[in-house]
């Protein structure tokens, strides 16, 4: 968070253009954790225009993923695209496609990158997944947004006990994740 927070302070006048770019290459890439960015917003820009920054780029960086995926990765199926959500969604369009996006989006545990190529794969036109996006993000990125302002506002050892914590989380997910491919 330290590196993107620097590049926002020594951008001057063109912070919030690289903020927006932080936030779509994170979305592009689909793996990375937009928390990242959204700490470094609200940590230079101050809770309410961290946030509104966040929610910009949030969906700007949806939309081009979509429209990239869209084009390019027509022919990729992941494993996850077997999953009966991913099946369903990448079957539905119209108000179907706009409530299934909605609900999606809605849920903390499922990657944002995982819904915008499912549809982008699927049916679904640009605007109802727009909509259903800048809708189904709000909710999240409030409570992500909280939640940063808290940890930025916590002592060092909250936040190394919080820091072992998500690594011990995500060695415990990895490592079940290699049990079940064996």
């Amino acid at each position: 968070m330290d590196f993107i927070s620097e590049a926002l302070l020594s951008s001057g006048p063109f912070s919030i253009a690289v903020s927006l770019v932080f936030n779509i290459l994170i979305s592009v890439l689909g793996f990375i954790p937009s928390v990242f960015i959204t700490a470094a917003n609200i940590s230079v820009f101050g809770f309410e225009q961290g946030l509104i920054l966040s929610y910009i780029g949030e969906i700007a960086g949806a939309a081009v993923s979509f429209w990239l995926y869209r084009k390019g990765f027509q022919t990729f199926k992941p494993k996850f695209m077997k999953n009966r959500w991913v099946m369903k969604l990448q079957r539905s369009q119209g108000f179907h496609a706009f409530w299934m996006i909605l609900m999606l989006r809605l849920l903390p545990f499922i990657p944002s990158g995982a819904i915008n190529l499912t549809a982008a794969l699927s049916r679904t036109g640009m605007m109802i997944f727009f909509l259903a996006t800048a809708i189904g993000k709000l909710p999240a990125l409030l409570v992500e947004a909280y939640s940063v302002t808290q940890v930025l506002k916590a002592s060092d050892d909250i936040k190394i006990v919080l820091l072992i914590l998500v690594i011990s989380v995500v060695y415990y997910f990895n490592r079940n994740k290699e049990k079940g491919r064996k």
